[in-house]
């Protein structure tokens, strides 16, 4: 189980995480968002401009500690990593109290009968200018490259910050956590490789959307690969043990796990099912899954 660390934690603070870059964090703490989402302003602090990455929740305070943080800069771009709610419905009222274009990440909004797979998702996003993979902003002084990691989220992007070397991950790969894969949208093919993606890169360190700076950036991508890995050839093992729905491998999976944590871990482990099954070594009776 993650442990939370003790308050008080820095939140509506601007904290300077490196020269070019303060973060900013929002007051939406949970077992899902560590000690809230962690909005980024980029830019030499004394410049005329900065970019606002993960503006985060549509809460007063926390755009007031925005604006505090830019501290009469132009901003340049809203850049959004991807839509889920605790990251961009802040973007449009930002948008519309400093006039600053939303950019990043596609919008996106699920539309699917059964459960309601899109209530994660903020459905008000509506970005200026969506940014292709490679595709970049510039400032005086700074470059932010959008480098694409579907899985997650399928409209998931990180932005490297070309001057210092920095990437930042969004939940796509976090220090705390690992991040979650939610079908029918978040997928874990896509996440694998946007993993294998970011091991082929030359990072010196990221910046998460929750928890600290990861200074070990390959370590922990390998880590994370391995770890996966694992999950999968535990699903196969005890499928191989007996056919079971999502809900019987998590007992065997998941020990201590936190109460409120198990309905993330079922769709972890359903996004693995699901990539099993594309890749032909898994199959489902209705709601029980068996080897293929």
């Amino acid at each position: 189980m993650v442990t939370i660390p003790p308050q008080p934690w820095p939140t509506g603070l601007a904290e300077a995480v490196e020269p070019l870059v303060l973060r900013v964090l929002a007051p939406n703490p949970s077992p899902y968002t560590f000690t809230g989402t962690q909005t980024y302003v980029v830019g030499d602090p004394r410049g005329p401009d900065c970019a606002v990455i993960d503006p985060g929740p549509n809460e007063p305070d926390h755009i007031a500690a925005i604006i505090a943080a830019v501290a009469g800069r132009t901003i340049v771009a809203i850049m959004c990593t991807h839509t889920h709610r605790d990251h961009s419905p802040a973007a449009a009222p930002l948008a519309e109290l400093t006039g600053a274009p939303i950019v990043g990440c596609a919008p996106l909004v699920l539309q699917v009968d059964g459960p309601r797979s899109d209530e994660a998702f903020d459905p008000t996003y509506a970005p200026d200018r969506v940014l292709v993979d490679g595709e970049g902003m510039r400032g005086t002084g700074w470059t932010l490259t959008a480098v694409a990691t579907p899985g997650h989220t399928s409209n998931h992007q990180c932005f490297a910050l070309e001057e210092s070397g920095a990437l930042f991950t969004g939940d796509h790969v976090m220090g705390w956590s690992t991040s979650v894969v939610i079908p029918p949208d978040g997928d874990m093919g896509d996440y694998m490789a946007s993993l294998e993606k970011l091991m082929a890169r030359d990072d010196v360190r990221y910046h998460s959307a929750h928890g600290a700076a990861i200074e070990k950036p390959k370590q922990l991508v390998r880590g994370m690969i391995g770890h996966r890995r694992q999950r999968e050839n535990q699903i196969l093992r005890l499928l191989g043990e007996a056919a079971r729905p999502v809900s019987g491998f998590i007992p065997d999976m998941y020990k201590g796990l936190d109460p409120r944590l198990i309905g993330a871990a079922e769709m972890s482990v359903t996004a693995h099912l699901i990539d099993l099954e594309k890749r032909g070594a898994a199959r489902r009776d209705s709601e029980v899954w068996r080897l293929a």
